[in-house]
């Protein structure tokens, strides 16, 4: 591969190519057949994964692209409008080509309005990027001259706009290897993100909602966006007016970039002796640390200093395992910390503002649950193997909180990753993840989910 171009550049995002536009597509209706080559050599599979690719940012270990989830749920492999940019430009300034070759057609670039999230998508492994996209074969119904024929149609409509006229879509009739045996490769090659676009189709709009919420929690982390507050109340069982304990864990990023985890755990001293009757007493088992035992006044205040403060600085996400209740207490008059929240996480936060991230409707988005069912803390700790212990400790709870919302959104995209967590779990045709007894049941025998139930021998018969 030749040498990368002396400096890169930072452009603006304008919207977003379908991969498989860009690979199939671009270089059959270039002007310049000496521009196909060198093109067709910088988009290989192996040539993207590869360390001195152009497009390779500094510190991330592969080629980052971009997944896109479309109004219907279905999401696409995309290259950004400054990616496509930066590669005309490298391809010209490395002496490959003679021009900057001409930009895809305009009908080909998708705006950032048509789609609900675009979350980052980073491969290093050439295979695995191309079992990534899905690969569908157009029938060749013209014979060479046809196709000249066709490909000047292109580029003349191409030529009106500014930019190379293309077929846009999923599909390509392309040999993307050049090694003329396309046809057999595709009909191998696994086709993970139509497949999982299939299951989606008809499971409604609930889960839709969770897929996106889901993708731009991703993007949101990936970005380092803001503060990550993970808060949890408890109140006394017999009056759920009566707050006894706060719990908070927040993730944050230093000046220096590096993650920041801080923690904490208050006690209301005035209602020490409220004692729960139908959920564990674990108030003096706080994991994490030494808790605080403070008086009403000073709870009020520490809460608020908690809200209050990183909103100065940049948007501030509110994490919730089911954020109902939660949400009720920071606005309740024995709080006040809140008057408003966004529950539909944006593209481009705003500083002061705040965020709600629920890990009940992040996981229900992973597991591919379109039901109102909600899985408990536990539960879903539980299928995301994080350790907990001493459950309804508020500390103890927003601690998990934070945990269950790092795993997930620090991951890689929602279908990819329910396939690592939990492959070949799901139904052809749909996306809802069928989890096995002994891992939905936390007091199920390990060795029952491995050896199956225990049955006693039968006692020998007196014969």
């Amino acid at each position: 591969m030749p040498s990368k171009a002396p400096s890169s550049a930072q452009e603006l995002i304008t919207g977003y190519y379908r991969f498989t536009d860009i690979f199939f597509e671009w270089h059959q209706v270039l002007p310049n057949q000496e521009d196909v080559s060198p093109l067709k050599a910088l988009l290989a599979y192996t040539s993207l994964v590869h360390a001195d690719h152009p497009l390779r940012k500094q510190g991330v270990n592969g080629i980052e692209l971009y997944l896109g989830t479309f109004e219907n749920g279905e999401m696409r492999l995309l290259f950004s409008s400054a990616q496509v940019e930066y590669m005309r430009y490298w391809l010209h300034a490395a002496g490959l080509t003679a021009q900057p070759i001409p930009l895809p057609s305009g009908e080909c670039l998708i705006q950032t309005g048509e789609l609900l999230s675009v979350s980052p998508d980073v491969y290093s492994d050439a295979a695995v990027l191309k079992k990534a996209i899905k690969v569908r074969l157009r029938p060749r119904r013209r014979g060479r001259r046809g196709g000249q024929r066709l490909r000047a149609r292109r580029v003349r409509r191409g030529q009106r706009d500014g930019g190379l006229a293309a077929d846009c879509g999923d599909g390509a009739d392309a040999d993307a290897d050049g090694d003329g045996d396309a046809d057999a490769r595709a009909a191998s090659a696994p086709q993970n993100i139509d497949k999982n676009n299939k299951r989606v189709r008809g499971t409604g709009t609930l889960l839709t909602t969770r897929r996106h919420a889901f993708e731009r929690a991703r993007t949101l982390w990936a970005a380092r966006a803001g503060t990550w507050l993970a808060v949890d109340f408890e109140a006394w069982d017999m009056d759920h007016t009566l707050l006894t304990e706060f719990g908070w864990a927040r993730a944050r990023w230093g000046a220096d970039g590096k993650l920041v985890r801080e923690h904490g755990h208050l006690v209301v001293k005035e209602h020490r002796s409220f004692t729960q009757k139908y959920v564990p007493n674990n108030r003096e088992f706080y994991k994490f640390g030494d808790s605080e035992i403070v008086n009403r006044a000073t709870f009020r205040q520490r809460i608020q200093d908690l809200i209050s403060q990183p909103k100065k600085e940049g948007p501030l996400f509110l994490v919730f395992h089911d954020a109902s209740q939660d949400i009720k207490y920071l606005k309740s008059d024995a709080v006040n910390a809140i008057e408003r929240v966004d529950y539909l996480l944006p593209d481009n936060p705003q500083t002061g503002e705040i965020y709600v991230v629920d890990t009940a409707d992040l996981f229900a988005a992973l597991e591919g649950d379109a039901s109102n069912n909600r899985r408990s803390l536990e539960r879903v700790c539980r299928h995301l193997q994080i350790p907990t212990a001493y459950l309804h400790n508020a500390g103890n709870d927003a601690h998990y909180t934070l945990e269950a919302m790092i795993a997930m959104a620090s991951g890689d995209p929602v279908d990819q990753q329910r396939e690592q967590r939990w492959p070949n779990r799901t139904a052809d045709n749909q996306p809802k993840v069928e989890f096995k007894d002994h891992e939905e049941d936390s007091d199920f025998s390990d060795l029952e989910g491995v050896m199956g139930e225990f049955v006693s021998p039968a006692k020998p018969s007196d014969d």
